[in-house]
């Protein structure tokens, strides 16, 4: 985790030396990431559409093993290799942010030690607040709390589709990302609030002009 806060520390300190503000560095560093992220989310919808396509395959399979959980793994799993699916591939981009988040999150807790400034007088010099925010460094802004929490809610509910399987799982995880989102933009340092609140702003923005109109297009293919 040492190796994965350097890198992002490094990342950090370059963009902060062509902006010269922290908190906008930090909007700027989430905007690199997530487009970095782009072609994982193509995959994502790509896998998702296939499933959808097998699904009917899937749900004969469950009804007619459903006494033979063994023998109904090995059938799926010569669906998802005939269709060339992998069901873990939609948690990816998920799971690669996790190490990113917990990386930042040691970053900006010390921002000097992974390298975004050369000693505390310069972090300091740099910490003098960003909108109404007084300081990256500060935690307990309501205000970050309630934007994190609703970008997290909006963006859970663009993601819930009209799948009867997964939709009640789906309206679940809207709630739960929500609290969970309204808790660490409270607890967390105002960097990390800023790049969680950026980052589902980034989702939803790429959900009008990346995602659905795909998802339209693949459908169309079919």
């Amino acid at each position: 985790m040492n190796a994965i806060s350097n890198l992002l520390g490094h990342i950090l300190r370059i963009i902060f030396e062509f902006v010269n503000n922290y908190g906008l560095s930090i909007i700027v560093f989430t905007l690199f990431v997530r487009l970095l992220l782009v072609p994982l989310m193509v995959r994502q919808i790509k896998s998702q559409k296939a499933m959808q396509d097998i699904q009917p395959k899937i749900k004969e399979i469950q009804e007619k093993y459903k006494n033979k959980p063994e023998k109904q793994n090995e059938e799926l799993m010569k669906i998802y290799q005939e269709a060339k699916i992998n069901p873990l591939a939609g948690c990816l981009p998920l799971l690669i942010q996790m190490p990113i988040l917990i990386g930042l999150f040691r970053v900006l807790q010390s921002p000097v030690t992974y390298g975004v400034f050369p000693n505390e007088a310069a972090f300091l010099a740099a910490d003098t607040g960003f909108l109404w925010i007084k300081s990256i460094s500060a935690t307990n802004n309501i205000s970050l709390a309630l934007l994190s929490g609703l970008s997290a809610y909006f963006m859970q509910k663009m993601m819930t589709t009209g799948d009867e399987q997964t939709e009640n799982m789906m309206k679940s995880m809207t709630y739960v990302m929500a609290i969970m989102s309204l808790v660490w933009g409270y607890t967390f340092q105002a960097g990390l609030a800023i790049y969680w609140i950026t980052s589902n702003l980034f989702s939803i923005a790429q959900y009008q002009l990346i995602t659905s109109p795909l998802k339209a297009k693949l459908a169309d293919s079919k």
